[in-house]
């Protein structure tokens, strides 16, 4: 028999009038992993910083190993063993500093732990903890030098150094490429063998199937299902925790109109093989690959943010080579980054400035800014999209993750366009925003060309006319979505691909 690492009973948390979480009464086992799901508003993230000792309960009782558990700060829970990863890498590394001091940070923290520094002690601690991630950096390099998945990966390694009871990750594999999320779940199948209680925050299926020892579904600040017998019933957990059954996406494939985008020969990176593509009004592409497969580095060359190494770029019948992000907005090309904490919120502004921030000379009139002009944007995009907050001038961080996303990707819908590109628009929301932000972005679509990129394959088929797959900075497959062989779109995605498809037309 399993022994309860956590016990959660009854707990309330409220703001306001706002009821957050309802009774929440559950149960975290010693050597398992508990995949907590939930819809953005649902309570996960509350619950979570009721434990991590951000929140502090209204009403209950938590315990950690039949002693009471209050934590006063997230200081006094890493002290009691419960750690967490959270989905913002920035919140989990200090980008400013080196590799070394992000490891030991904690430890350096600690009174009379950083008063006399001995660099060489404190790097030969850290490749300690990096070697049990295989985590291979240069631990003297500063993180903000690092790549996006490698910050993910010291995120986690610091948290590893805590020896935590209770794990907690919040969408962890959202950054990393198959092979670093391979090396994660192998930590984690240590971790749960060592008799670590983990609770996995993700509505990526293919984590779940990976690493769940059972499912915990929550809606409107309850516990709405518990999921444990196996084989695990993903499809039961989805629908409690939507309420009702999510039936399959029926898509009516547009029929695609003029080019909007050629691209000829393109060669994105020395020693990649070139490639052919056409982008054509009403239609929404998917572009999916493994995490490195040039997806990104794609968006970059549209947006103006890199150079092509070679090739030709047409936009609308027009030689298209953006030398900005704002010479590409100007041609009516536009880009919604993926991770938006780095990349596209901001943070001082509220939701209506996010909103239209790229965009304030549409809401001017010589220098004097239309407020008014901004807020009925706003308030459109709000509404169309089902952004829950208060009011347009909330602060964006009041928002939670999933609603922040639909504000990003409701700023660069609030305009027409010629071409979007969309980076990750699902990275780290829930499968009913998913669905939304989906659903609007194939109801706008009329008249221009729409790019998504994505990683999941299911993300792909509930939104796409078309979906391509990339492989080493080319494309390999070209499919309409419609009775696709999924099995060939897989083996293209592992780069098991026809040695020909890279040189064919993409159109």
């Amino acid at each position: 028999m399993q022994k309860t690492a956590v016990e959660i009973n009854d707990i309330t948390k409220v703001f306001g009038e706002n009821k957050v979480l309802r009774g929440i009464d559950l149960s975290l086992n010693a050597g398992e992993v508990t995949v907590l799901m939930g819809a953005n508003g649902a309570g996960k993230s509350t619950l979570v910083k009721v434990l991590c000792g951000v929140h502090k309960a209204n009403g209950g009782t938590i315990s950690l190993y039949g002693t009471p558990f209050t934590p006063a700060t997230p200081a006094e829970a890493i002290r009691a063993g419960i750690v967490t990863v959270h989905q913002s890498i920035n919140d989990g590394v200090i980008p400013d500093l080196d590799v070394a001091s992000n490891l030991m940070l904690d430890s350096l923290a600690k009174p009379g732990g950083g008063f006399f520094l001995n660099k060489r002690k404190t790097r030969d601690a850290a490749r300690k903890i990096a070697a049990t991630m295989a985590l291979k950096v240069d631990v003297t390099q500063p993180v903000s030098e690092l790549g996006l998945a490698d910050r993910q990966m010291v995120a986690i390694a610091r948290a590893m150094a805590h020896k935590p009871k209770l794990l907690i990750l919040d969408e962890p594999t959202s950054s990393l490429s198959a092979v670093e999320a391979a090396r994660l779940f192998d930590l984690l199948d240590r971790l749960r063998d060592s008799g670590v209680a983990i609770l996995y925050i993700s509505h990526r299926m293919s984590d779940i199937r990976r690493i769940a020892d059972r499912i915990v579904s929550m809606r409107d600040g309850k516990i709405s299902g518990l999921f444990d017998q196996k084989p695990l019933d993903y499809e039961a957990a989805v629908d409690a925790m939507l309420g009702h059954s999510m039936s399959d996406v029926d898509l009516d494939i547009a029929a695609p109109g003029a080019p909007v985008l050629e691209l000829k020969n393109l060669q994105i990176r020395e020693g990649s093989r070139p490639f052919s593509l056409d982008l054509r009004a009403n239609e929404v592409v998917a572009i999916t690959g493994l995490v490195g497969s040039g997806k990104t580095e794609l968006a970059d060359i549209l947006f103006g943010l890199a150079k092509p190494v070679s090739g030709e770029m047409t936009l609308r019948g027009a030689p298209y080579r953006p030398a900005s992000q704002r010479q590409a907005i100007e041609s009516g090309v536009f880009l919604c980054p993926k991770d938006r904490a780095s990349n596209a919120v901001v943070q001082a502004f509220d939701i209506t400035k996010n909103i239209t921030i790229p965009f304030l000379d549409r809401h001017s009139s010589g220098t004097f800014l239309n407020k008014r002009s901004e807020q009925r944007t706003a308030e459109r995009i709000v509404n169309d999209l089902g952004i829950v907050c208060q009011h347009e001038s909330d602060e964006i961080g009041s928002l939670s993750g999933g609603n922040q996303q639909k504000v990003m990707v409701g700023r660069w819908l609030a305009e027409e366009s010629s071409l979007l590109v969309l980076d990750e628009p699902f990275q780290g929301v829930d499968i009913k925003a998913r669905r939304d932000i989906g659903q609007k972005i194939r109801e706008t679509s009329k008249g221009r060309a729409t790019v998504v990129m994505v990683a999941e394959m299911d993300e792909a088929v509930e939104i796409a006319d078309r979906i391509l797959v990339m492989n080493e900075q080319t494309v390999v497959g070209d499919h309409i979505n419609k009775d696709i062989d999924m099995k060939q779109v897989l083996a293209e995605v592992a780069g098991q691909q026809s040695e020909t498809m890279g040189n064919e037309h993409a159109s």
